[in-house]
Formats: C-alpha cells, sequence, structure tokens
C-alpha cells in the first residue's frame, strides 16, 4: 500500500477511486437495449449464447430445479443463509416508515400515506462469485415493503443452471421468479419486458460495468437505487486499534475487486507502519492473492494526518461506501461522521459482518455517492404519497394565501379553484 503524509498530498486527486468510465460501452449496451426491446425473448436467448455460451431454452427457473438446489445444497450453507435472511429481515422490518397527519392550521389537515411499488427487478451479477447474499440483500428489502411481484435476474453457468446457493437464496428471500439471463440484457428485460420476463418499476443489485451502463440508460423508464462502481473501504483509526485487524479488512475489501478501493487514514504513524507490514504478511498466503496485490497497487493508500480532526475531515470528503471506526471513543468519533454508507464501530465489527449477516444492507453508493444516498432500504421499495383533507372554513382562511401568488404567476384557474367554492361569501 503506498503510504503519504495528508500534508503532502493534493487530496482531491488522491481519494479518485477506479472510475467505471461507462462511456466506453454506451454503444454497445444501447445497442443491447435496443435489440432486447424489439425482439425480446429471442434477443435475450442470442446474447446469452453469445456471452455466457450457453443456449437458453426455458429462461425461467422451474420448481424442480429450486427443488433440486435444495436437495443438493450443504446443509452448514442452508442454515447459514436462513440465519441472515432472519436477521435482514428484522432489520429492515423496522425502516418501514409511519403513516402521519397534523392539522397544519385550523381546517387545513395534511399528511403522508406508504404505499409499495408494484414490481421490482433484483440483479444478482455472476462472473468471478456467486453471491447468494445480494439476494437476500435485494428480496428482503422489497418484500417486507410489499412489493407484490420480486423477480431476480443471474447470469447462468455452462450447464445452463444457477448455481444451487443461488437459487435457495432466492426461495428463502420469496422471489416470486429467477430467470437464467444476466448483463446488460437483463436489464433490457427488466426495463421493457419480454414474452418471459415481467417488465418492472424497479431494478436493484450490483453488476459489472455493462450492467451499470444498462442501469444509467433505462432510468426513466424504470428506476434504479443509485449508480455503483467498484467496492471500497475506508478505516479511521488512531494509536488504539488493533493493525492485524485492520489488515484483514483491508484484505477483504480488496479481494473483492482489482478496481477495490482500500484506504486507511490515522494520526498514528506506528498503526500506519505496523498495519502496512500485516497486511504484505497477509496477502502471501491469500487465496486471492493476484487480485488483492493489483487492487493494492491500484487503490491502497494509507494516509497519514498530523491531527484526528484532519483525519476526520479525509474521511467525510471521501464518503466510503464502508466506514471502519476504530478509535479510543468510537461513539465520539461517530459524532462526526456526515458521510458513509454503511459504519462498523469497534474492533470487532468487520464489514464482512454486514456483508452477511447482521443485519443491515450490503448494496451500497459507492464513488462518493454516499455525500447524496443511503444503502438500499425498505423505503426504496415504498412511495409516501401525500394527502390533505380541507373544510370550508380551511379553504377560506388559506385562500388568502393561495390565491394572491396563483394569480401573479398567471395560473388563473387555479385561483378559480378556491373562488368558486367560496362564492356564496
Amino acid at each position: 500500500m503506498e503510504i503519504l503524509k495528508y500534508s503532502e498530498i493534493d487530496l482531491e486527486d488522491t481519494i479518485k477511486r477506479s472510475e467505471q468510465d461507462v462511456n466506453n460501452v454506451l454503444g454497445t449496451v444501447s445497442e443491447i437495449l435496443e435489440n432486447v426491446r424489439i425482439e425480446k425473448d429471442k434477443a435475450i436467448r442470442q446474447y446469452t449464447e453469445k456471452f455466457d455460451g450457453v443456449l437458453i431454452e426455458n429462461l425461467k427457473v422451474s420448481k424442480d430445479e429450486i427443488e433440486e438446489a435444495y436437495e443438493t445444497l450443504d446443509d452448514e450453507l442452508l442454515t447459514a443463509l436462513k440465519n441472515a435472511a432472519n436477521n435482514i429481515e428484522r432489520f429492515h422490518k423496522k425502516q418501514i416508515p409511519s403513516e402521519w397527519e397534523m392539522e397544519v392550521n385550523p381546517g387545513i389537515v395534511a399528511g403522508q400515506i406508504v404505499r409499495p411499488i408494484n414490481s421490482a427487478g433484483c440483479y444478482i451479477p455472476g462472473g468471478r462469485a456467486a453471491y447468494p447474499s445480494s439476494i437476500l440483500m435485494t428480496v428482503i428489502p422489497a418484500k417486507i415493503a410489499g412489493v407484490e411481484n420480486v423477480v431476480c435476474v443471474t447470469p447462468p453457468q455452462k450447464d445452463g443452471k444457477i448455481l444451487d446457493a443461488i437459487l435457495v437464496a432466492a426461495d428463502i428471500a420469496g422471489a416470486d421468479a429467477i430467470y437464467k439471463v444476466g448483463g446488460a440484457q437483463a436489464i433490457a428485460a427488466l426495463a421493457y419486458g419480454t414474452e418471459s420476463i415481467p417488465q418492472v418499476e424497479k431494478i436493484v443489485g450490483p453488476g459489472n460495468i455493462f450492467v451499470t451502463a444498462a442501469k444509467k440508460l433505462v432510468y426513466g423508464q424504470v428506476d434504479i437505487e443509485f449508480p455503483a462502481g467498484p467496492s471500497e473501504v475506508l478505516i479511521l483509526a488512531d494509536e488504539t486499534a488493533n493493525p492485524e485487524f485492520l489488515a484483514t479488512d483491508i484484505l477483504a475489501q480488496a479481494e473483492h475487486d482489482p478496481n477495490a478501493s482500500c484506504f486507511l487514514v490515522t494520526d498514528s504513524e506506528d498503526l500506519a507502519l505496523k498495519t502496512d507490514e500485516f497486511v504484505k504478511k497477509l496477502t502471501e498466503s491469500a487465496p486471492r492473492r493476484e487480485i488483492i496485490e493489483e487492487s493494492l497497487s491500484k487503490s491502497g493508500k494509507i494516509i497519514i494526518t498530523d491531527t484526528f480532526e484532519e483525519a476526520i475531515y479525509v474521511t467525510n470528503e471521501y464518503a466510503p461506501e464502508h466506514l471502519i471506526i476504530s478509535t479510543k471513543d468510537d461513539d465520539e468519533t461517530l459524532s462526526h461522521i456526515n458521510n458513509a454508507g454503511s459504519i462498523f464501530l469497534g474492533a470487532y465489527s468487520p464489514v464482512a459482518a454486514g456483508d452477511y449477516g447482521s443485519g443491515t444492507n450490503h448494496v451500497l453508493p459507492t464513488g462518493g455517492g454516499a455525500k447524496m444516498y443511503s444503502g438500499l432500504s425498505t423505503e426504496a421499495f415504498i412511495k409516501k404519497p401525500t394527502v390533505q383533507r380541507l373544510t370550508r372554513d380551511g379553504l377560506k382562511e388559506l385562500s388568502k394565501t393561495s390565491v394572491p401568488i396563483a394569480e401573479y404567476e398567471g395560473f388563473f384557474a387555479h385561483a378559480n379553484s378556491f373562488k368558486t367554492r367560496l362564492r356564496d361569501d
């Protein structure tokens, strides 16, 4: 990892991520989207054969395939998936907002009701690894919100099947259907609908650069959660932190992807050097060593500040997807944090806890998006229409406010909607 002194760097340049430049693939992705929009299932099958190397006749996973997956899945993994689902469900149930109303002024009652969207599509990546955890993180909040139709799309293997853990996780989470399609073509199917795959109102879930580009292009036709890029962690620590623990968290993030970003920000030079030594030592025996080394060489940085206040400033400017706080007083440190996707407090709270089962969601904003967005939640699948009810007296009083503004803006019919109701006065 590169060790830097805060006083000697250009912070804006230093905290740049390994960005996914979707502009390089927009032409290709636009063509895929248009072909799927017109040719539907035919185009889906053609692209699946081209990109995944397999011809799929029945795009929808059958009940028999799901039952077979249960029979072959390791019992320990099955138990783990059920336990994780239970924790995720318990946490996300607390996110359901309350309906409310208030008397704004005498005769004017206004409030907010809560309604789910009708349908959602959850993209589950294939590629480097299978992610049953991502199914739990996307499907469960949607079902808790009350979404009637939640479907999953995921790339098939070379044998035309979906991995057992993916199918079981989708079933545990309550998915209404699973389809054997990935990439930009899967996003197109969810956005426009095909003979086999229903159109949805919102698409969520992480994916590669082609998936990210496709989600951006169909936004407006459907909703998406937020743009997502390579995974990232920032560790904010002082001299009390355990350097070996921090090193394990750095490797855990680096093994995701060669473009993952890993930062340690501290005011302790001793901690910085010890953590770096543990990173080097642990990398030597890491199963995903090549990915880790590439990630850390590109976006692995240790920033040493003169004061802890500077370290907090760097953290908020970076706005990490994952933030680990390991300090003498974690709660005090937390009180100064404004920008982070998901926060892990103390020596015994690794990011992996949130990845798999503490209950919080691991679909999070990257690339500084935590300055503007929160992670995926139950509320992502909920609408909150406002409601108002006025009495005649309330309308009469409000006309003193509304009519002059409406007439000034040239909306005389707006003003007349008040005047007509009050003309007997």
